[in-house]
């Protein structure tokens, strides 16, 4: 039986080559394939800054830094994410405090934001998840209001729009992630974008180990990380960039694959369809009717790998992670919606290649499993 892998890069000669021409050049650090990779984003995303890093992690834990957000401080988040947008704010020690989501598109529900702001409260992390746009212009009006600055994790919603401005340029800070199941991939990597000029200077200094950009090689202004992005690396993204629009295409194209197919089932919650936006298809994730509980979810998922469906869990609440439990004292019944989600949702494979053939096996099998399990 054909495998069907849950996700996959979409790499062609082009960037092969690519790489093959950095190889033979010898310049495998610090040279002008991170420029181009850095203004192929400036110029996509009509930002003045893009620095770019080793991935979308060290990018905000940059920018939480960079801030100088540090203990005593609280930073506002979603629970339902990748646990790195929570976990950058404890790299440097602030607390995260936890707004719930909106089961229609699974992001923070922003009506809730102003009751979690405290006289500690210094930012708020705004996750674009699953590729749908968070009402960003709703957020920055809270934030102005309430002088908070603003990191926007668009990690998973690279090419994504809100009134034709594409997410990441909204806050002070945006956050693209490159890891294999990203809508682009340089392997790893991430690109930090912004406005402005000292944020900027200070991530190129922190992803170099806190040189300044006129400093000599081993003086150091601050304690910096070895965050850079690779001149391979880099490469591979001058050339995915350049088959952005592309990408995303092919990415929609399949999402619809998937639409068409379960239209008519009832027993599941599909993604919801965008509305005055652009989504930017990072994985195709349903989620069990209300009827169904967690030991249905993974009834369905094993029946699915069974039948060589690739599938997973996504996401986990991060407040339940044990750490988070253990550190925090958090427990079930905290974020309802959240945790609602955590045990129904299921990514489905997707990728930019996925056939239609492909795409009717694995309905075939979400519906021959969803007539066995929750009897």
């Amino acid at each position: 039986m054909e495998q069907i892998p849950l996700s996959g890069c979409d790499i062609t000669q082009v960037e092969i080559d690519a790489v093959v021409e950095v190889l033979r050049s010898g310049q495998l650090a610090l040279g002008p394939q991170i420029l181009a990779f850095e203004k192929a984003f400036r110029d996509r995303c009509g930002c003045k800054h893009a620095v770019a890093v080793n991935s979308g992690t060290s990018g905000l834990h940059m920018a939480v830094r960079a801030l100088e957000i540090g203990p005593g401080d609280e930073v506002i988040t979603t629970p339902f994410s990748f646990i790195a947008s929570a976990n950058c704010i404890l790299f440097e020690g602030a607390t995260p405090v936890f707004v719930d989501i909106d089961l229609e598109t699974y992001n923070m529900d922003v009506s809730g934001i102003e009751a979690a702001i405290t006289e500690k409260t210094k930012a708020i992390v705004a996750v674009h998840i699953f590729g749908r746009p968070l009402n960003m212009p709703a957020v920055m009006e809270i934030a102005r209001r309430h002088d908070l600055a603003v990191i926007e994790d668009s990690c998973e919603a690279l090419g994504a729009r809100i009134d034709g401005r594409d997410v990441g340029t909204f806050g002070d800070v945006g956050m693209f992630a490159f890891y294999p199941n990203k809508q682009i991939t340089t392997g790893e990597g991430g690109m930090v974008i912004t406005d402005d000029d000292r944020l900027a200077d200070v991530f190129r200094s922190l992803r170099n180990q806190g040189r300044s950009a006129n400093a000599a090689w081993l003086e150091h202004e601050r304690v910096g990380y070895n965050y850079r992005m690779s001149e391979l690396q880099a490469a591979v993204g001058v050339v995915q960039m350049s088959r952005l629009d592309e990408i995303l295409a092919a990415r929609s194209a399949v999402a619809d694959l998937y639409a068409q197919r379960l239209a008519d089932e009832r027993r599941i919650v599909p993604p919801a369809p965008p509305v005055g936006e652009r989504n930017s298809w990072f994985v195709y994730v349903i989620r069990l009717a209300e009827r169904y509980n967690r030991a249905d979810r993974d009834a369905l998922i094993a029946h699915l790998r069974e039948q060589g469906v690739g599938c997973r869990n996504y996401f986990a609440p991060i407040h339940l992670q044990p750490f988070y439990v253990e550190q925090f004292g958090f427990k079930p019944g905290d974020f309802p919606n959240t945790e609602h989600a955590g045990d129904r949702c299921i990514a489905i494979p997707f990728f930019n290649k996925l056939t239609a053939d492909q795409a009717d096996r694995v309905c075939a099998a979400l519906k021959t499993g969803l007539d066995v399990v929750g009897k």
